[in-house]
């Protein structure tokens, strides 16, 4: 547990505040496992623990296999962690002989009819509804902008044409050229006189303080539930039986380009993924809506 503690503060040293936060609710779990007063050691961790754990995760703290998945992961990292810092030996790793679970899930997202219905819905301006719905339009255009990215966008980032920024999550610079409705909305809300460092959607307090990670971190998990909140309405209003968050615009422009035309690494590239197998998630869904195309010829 000192170790594993040792380790999540490091998330929380390096700004990564987000990652700090989950990491300690795996622990703090761990811990009411083994009892306020438990030891655990590396050399405690077997494959039978984990097996026993993972029933306990299910049963006691009704968690999904998915959920136990990303808890395993990061008890997978510290052993890996350790073992490079050679405080145990590669026979002490129970995922050498343990194997990871998995479910599939399913990736929400909007057709081309769908997100118009959202896009021509006729709401006031100048209220929170129709920023929200902006803000879910823009980022359903350019590149599937995280909701932490459009939140944190200022005024500086655009050079009228373009969008160049570094992504909140992942840190890559990436620079996407504006389509005419991303265009049209970002213009919407130029103020008179515009001031760069000015958040584009007026979400956000100005004066928040950047270079305070758990600030940012709250401020854009309020404004997020906020959001959500008012696009759960809005399609509710238009009667679209999906569920729709602000990452369904992520889902949405990823699916759309691919169907576009656009290649994969393109695609990937303007999502700021890491890793193409990120992406090609996106490829499999248009794969398989192409296979039911395909159905009108039985």
């Amino acid at each position: 547990i000192s170790f594993a503690e040792k380790v999540n503060q490091k998330f929380k040293d390096n700004g990564q505040i987000s990652s700090h936060i989950k990491n300690t609710g795996i622990l703090s779990k761990i811990k009411r496992y083994i009892g306020e007063d438990g030891k655990l050691d590396f050399q405690d961790i077997t494959p039978e623990f984990l097996n026993k754990y993972e029933a306990h995760l299910k049963k006691t703290e009704k968690n999904s296999v998915n959920t136990i998945h990303k808890d395993f992961r990061y008890i997978r990292k510290l052993f890996n962690d350790a073992y490079r810092e050679e405080l145990i030996e590669h026979h002490h790793i129970p995922f050498n002989k343990y194997k990871l679970k998995l479910e599939k899930t399913t990736r929400e997202y909007l057709s081309e009819e769908e997100l118009e219905k959202i896009e021509n819905l006729y709401l006031d301006d100048g209220t929170r509804m129709a920023l929200h719905r902006d803000m879910f339009v823009f980022s359903s255009y350019t590149g599937g902008l995280r909701v932490s990215d459009i939140l944190l966008l200022k005024w500086s980032a655009f050079d009228g044409t373009h969008l160049n920024i570094k992504i909140h999550k992942t840190g890559s610079q990436i620079s996407i050229k504006l389509p005419s409705t991303a265009l049209n909305i970002m213009n919407k809300y130029k103020p008179v006189e515009q001031n760069k460092n000015c958040f584009v959607f007026p979400m956000l307090d100005n004066d928040l303080q950047m270079n305070d990670p758990e600030a940012v971190l709250k401020a854009v998990s309020s404004a997020t539930a906020y959001i959500n909140k008012n696009l759960k309405s809005i399609k509710e209003k238009l009667e679209i039986e999906k569920q729709v968050s602000f990452h369904v615009s992520r889902h949405t422009w990823a699916t759309r380009a691919l169907k576009k035309g656009i290649s994969i690494d393109k695609v990937s590239k303007l999502m700021g993924h890491a890793q193409i197998r990120e992406t090609q998630i996106y490829a499999k869904i248009v794969s398989e809506e192409l296979d039911k195309a395909m159905d009108v010829f039985n």
